[in-house]
This record gives C-alpha cells, sequence and structure tokens, in this order.
C-alpha cells in the first residue's frame, strides 16, 4: 500500500475535522462529521504506522517517529474520552498537532534502532513509556485550559470559546482520569527500565531516568494531596504543568539534542 497516500489522507482529516471544529465552536454540539473525520484520521494514521513497522521489520524509535505516535495515541484517547464526556473542541489543540508530527515523520524519518532488536523486557518498557506521555500530555493540555477557564470565569465575562468547553468539574474530573492512569503506565515503565536496562550510563539514560521519577513524584504528591487534602484548582494546575515539564525534557530533551543537533 501507498503509505504517503494513507499519511496524506490521515492530515487532511485531522485538519478538515479542526476546521469543523472551529465552525461550530460556539455551538452546544459539534457536527458528527468532524468526530467521523477524527477517527478516519487516527485509523489512516495508525494504518500508516502499522506498514511502515512491517516494512522496516520494527517501529523506528526517533524523534519525529516517536513524536507522531504519541500524538496518534493522544487523539485516540481524546476520541475514546468523547464517548462519555463532552470533550471533542480539545481536538482543536491536539489534531493539529497529530497532522504535524504525521507530516513530519513522514518527510523527514531516518533509520534509528528498531524496535524487533530490543527484548520484549525492554520493548514493554518503551510502549509504557510512549503511553504514559501520551496519557499526561492530555492531562497538561487540560491543565492549561483550565487555568485559562478558571481566570476568565473569574476576571471579565470570558470569550466564546471558553463559554463553549465544558464545565469546569467536567474537565478537571478528565484531568485526574488521566493523571491517574499515566501515573500508572509510567510506574510500570520505570519499574521495567531499572529491571530490565543494564547500564543507565553508557546508554546516557541517567538525567533521563532522574528527570522521570521526579515527574512521577510531583504526579503522585498531587493525587495525595488532592485525596487526603482535597487540592484542586490552580494547585493542581501548577503541578501538573511541572510535572508534564520534567517528563518532556527527559522524553524528548536527549533525543533533540542528541539526533537533530548533535546527529548521533
Amino acid at each position: 500500500m501507498n503509505t504517503t497516500a494513507i499519511a496524506t489522507l490521515s492530515i487532511f482529516s485531522y485538519l478538515i475535522s479542526t476546521l469543523l471544529i472551529i465552525r461550530h465552536i460556539n455551538q452546544s454540539r459539534i457536527p458528527r462529521t468532524a468526530l467521523y473525520l477524527a477517527w478516519t484520521a487516527v485509523s489512516t494514521h495508525l494504518i500508516y504506522m502499522a506498514i511502515v513497522f512491517q516494512q522496516n521489520d520494527g517501529f523506528n524509535f526517533n524523534f519525529f517517529s516517536t513524536s507522531s505516535l504519541v500524538a496518534m495515541i493522544v487523539a485516540l484517547l481524546l476520541l475514546i474520552a468523547t464517548i462519555n464526556k463532552p470533550v471533542e473542541k480539545l481536538g482543536i489543540a491536539l489534531f493539529p498537532i497529530a497532522a504535524s508530527m504525521l507530516a513530519l515523520d513522514l518527510n523527514f524519518s531516518h533509520k534509528t534502532p528498531l524496535v524487533s532488536h530490543y527484548n520484549w523486557a525492554l520493548s514493554t518498557h518503551i510502549l509504557t513509556s510512549i503511553i504514559a506521555f501520551s496519557l499526561l500530555n492530555i492531562a497538561a493540555i487540560q491543565a492549561i485550559l483550565l487555568a485559562i477557564q478558571d481566570q476568565q470565569l473569574k476576571s471579565h465575562p470570558p470569550k466564546r470559546f471558553i463559554q463553549s468547553l465544558p464545565p469546569l468539574q467536567t474537565m478537571e474530573s478528565l484531568l485526574f482520569q488521566m493523571l491517574t492512569t499515566g501515573i500508572v503506565f509510567l510506574s510500570i515503565s520505570l519499574a521495567s527500565g531499572f529491571l530490565f536496562i543494564e547500564n543507565l550510563f553508557a546508554q546516557h539514560l541517567v538525567h533521563k531516568t532522574v528527570l522521570s521519577i521526579l515527574a512521577w513524584l510531583i504526579f503522585t504528591g498531587l493525587l495525595i494531596g488532592r485525596s487526603r487534602y482535597g487540592w484542586r484548582g490552580k494547585t493542581a494546575i501548577q503541578w501538573t504543568l511541572i510535572g508534564f515539564m520534567s517528563l518532556l525534557l527527559a522524553y524528548f530533551g536527549s533525543k533533540l539534542v542528541l539526533e537533530l543537533i548533535l546527529q548521533r
């Protein structure tokens, strides 16, 4: 199958879905066509990655391929969330990012170690890390929107986009659901990393491990604080964003420097 054609279909589906959401942003419900297109985009994105995986006899974990995979999982998780929560308008931010990451993967992907070269334990570590990052990525976007929503509701009449978002309580509920699930996968990722990665220093993983542990402590502390002390609002937003920045540096900071700047 023509991977370029499949990727192009996915990219245009993401973008058209985004345009439809923007066009109906002030309405209480988004047209089903926008969601159908989003599902088409995610499905073809998945098909593209599966074909590339088969052609290369493994997954290419370079910067752009990994970013594309994360973006696809984030978009998929959002669509699953729309089944019982009115959060489809978050696609305005997520779908263009997924389209951009897929376009970059299509045009700039290059050879790096493939997942088929790793044993099952290391593959588990890599995949759980990606899923954890995807879930916590949505949580970070939720936190940013919550901050904007809370600020506008308190200071002056909110803009139409903010008014069109789900209620604060729904947004906050989704935030903590994503955080809880993300921490589960992050815990599995860290545990598998400690058990099966033999030499952290030789593989340039020390800073990544330290930053990931720091993120885990921040997110776990936030959940404990919410459970015991009822933390929410600004406290939840700040802790979520700080934890995500630590995770972002852990996951992509080294890749960006090694692959794109030092070209190793």
